[in-house]
C-alpha cells in the first residue's frame, strides 16, 4: 500500500493537470494552515495581523470542534472571525481522508459535503482553494480537484515559478520537525530570484507545537524575513490574481 501511494505521488507530480504560466513581476507569498488547529487562528492569526499579512485556512468540516491528540481544532466562531478579518477559508475535504483512497464518487461527495459545511461562512459561496489532506495525491484526483477549485495545494517542497501546475502547487513547510531558519531564507531568496509564488504551510502554532506545527517564534521568523524582503503575503485566491497578472 505504501509503495502504491508513493508511485501515485510520483506520477501525479510528473504530469501537470492545470498548467498556467506565471505572469507576476515580483515574488509573492502565501501562508496557509491545514486542518486547522485553533491556535493557527488565535496565535497564528494575531501574528499575521501584526505583520499586515492575511492567510488561507484549509478547513475539514469533520474536525470542527474536535480535540485530537491534545490539539484543539477550530469552531464556527473562529471561521466567522477569520473571514471577517479578510483571511480566506479553503477546503480540506470534509472527512480529512487521503484522496487517492477514495473512489471518484466518494471524493465528489466529500468535497460537496465540505462545501455545504463552509457555505454559511462564505456568504453562501463555495471555497476557491483546496489542500490535499496529508498531501496525498493521485493524477486522477488532482485532475478532478483542479476542475473544482482555482488552486489545489500539495506538500511537495519548492517555489512555484515559470510554468505552474495549479492542481498541485508546491509548498514550503513551517514545521518543528523540519525547521531551519537558514533553509527558509534560501527558499525566500529563490522566490525573489525567480519572481515566484512561495506558499508556506503549517498546522498548529504554539510554544509546545506538534511536529507538524510551528512555534510562534518560527512563524514570526518567516514573517520577518518576508517583510524585510518586501514580499507581500496574500491569501491563495488573491495571490493567484497577482500570479495571473490580473493585479499588479
Amino acid at each position: 500500500m505504501e509503495l502504491a501511494s508513493r508511485l501515485n505521488g510520483l506520477i501525479a507530480r510528473k504530469f501537470a493537470a492545470k498548467r498556467m504560466a506565471s505572469r507576476n513581476s515580483r515574488a509573492i507569498a502565501s501562508i496557509t494552515f491545514d486542518d486547522f488547529p485553533q491556535s493557527a487562528w488565535t496565535i497564528g492569526g494575531r501574528l499575521l495581523t501584526q505583520y499586515g499579512a492575511r492567510g488561507t485556512y484549509y478547513a475539514a468540516g469533520s474536525l470542527a470542534g474536535q480535540t485530537i491528540d491534545g490539539v484543539k481544532h477550530y469552531d464556527a466562531q473562529d471561521l466567522t472571525a477569520l473571514a471577517a478579518a479578510g483571511h480566506e477559508i479553503g477546503s480540506h475535504g470534509f472527512g480529512h481522508e487521503p484522496v487517492p483512497t477514495l473512489s471518484s464518487n466518494a471524493l465528489a461527495d466529500d468535497l460537496s459535503r465540505n462545501e455545504a459545511f463552509l457555505k454559511p461562512f462564505l456568504s453562501g459561496g463555495a471555497p476557491e482553494s483546496y489542500a490535499f489532506p496529508f498531501g496525498a495525491v493521485s493524477y486522477a484526483s488532482k485532475r478532478y480537484c483542479g476542475r473544482q477549485f482555482s488552486t489545489a495545494r500539495g506538500v511537495h517542497p519548492g517555489v512555484n515559478a515559470g510554468m505552474l501546475d495549479l492542481a498541485q502547487l508546491c509548498t514550503v513547510a513551517i514545521e518543528r520537525r523540519l525547521w531551519s531558519e537558514s533553509a527558509m531564507a534560501a527558499h525566500i531568496a529563490a522566490a525573489i530570484e525567480s519572481r515566484g509564488w512561495i506558499v508556506f504551510h503549517t498546522h498548529d502554532v504554539d510554544d509546545d507545537a506538534s511536529p507538524y506545527g510551528c512555534t510562534p517564534a518560527m512563524l514570526e521568523s518567516v514573517l520577518k524575513q518576508l517583510t524585510a524582503a518586501g514580499i507581500q503575503v496574500l491569501p491563495m485566491r488573491e495571490a493567484l490574481a497577482v500570479v495571473r497578472g490580473a493585479v499588479a
